[in-house]
């Protein structure tokens, strides 16, 4: 087998790339029921472990497909107005999509509106549904050969 020849990540990697989920939105890649990959743009937020979590209506594509197959990706992080967009730093997330049971409802209802207040005009809407995107791991890309491997553990908040 054929070592992988990305380093694990320091101290300071895994606190960029705890900031990277603290970003408001990301790319949410996911395979279609028609067997086909997807991507949409969608709001992230953070359950109170730290889990990356989502709001996604029953309507939108992604809803079906995670449902079907629950194995997807998320890219964070946005290039700069200058220069080469593969030399600005992102995180490329593997996660689990995790659909949050009735009873999670009103504690991740809570915790989304509060990072998400425009949320309020339809996070009531019982077509849609608080998806946990449970981390894998991640490729921490910090421009031309920095990349670094994180492992799912460090992905999460650590309680105060």
């Amino acid at each position: 087998m054929k070592q992988d020849p990305t380093p694990p990540a320091d101290a300071l990697e895994r606190a960029t790339a705890q900031e990277f989920l603290a970003l408001p939105h990301a790319a949410l890649a996911y395979i279609g029921q028609d067997g086909f990959p997807g991507i949409s743009r969608i709001a992230l937020g953070r359950d109170a472990a730290g889990v990356p979590l989502t709001l996604i209506s029953s309507l939108a594509p992604h809803f079906a497909a995670l449902k079907a197959q629950p194995n997807c990706a998320l890219m964070l992080g946005e290039p700069g107005p200058k220069g080469d967009p593969l030399t600005h730093p992102r995180l490329m997330l593997r996660a689990r999509a995790s659909f949050a049971d009735a009873a999670d409802r009103p504690v991740l209802r809570d915790l989304w509106l509060a990072t998400h207040p425009k949320a309020k005009l339809y996070v009531d809407f019982t077509d849609f549904a608080f998806v946990r995107l449970v981390p894998l791991g991640a490729l921490l890309n910090g421009g031309f050969g920095k990349a670094r491997i994180i492992e799912a553990q460090d992905l999460l908040v650590k309680p105060q």
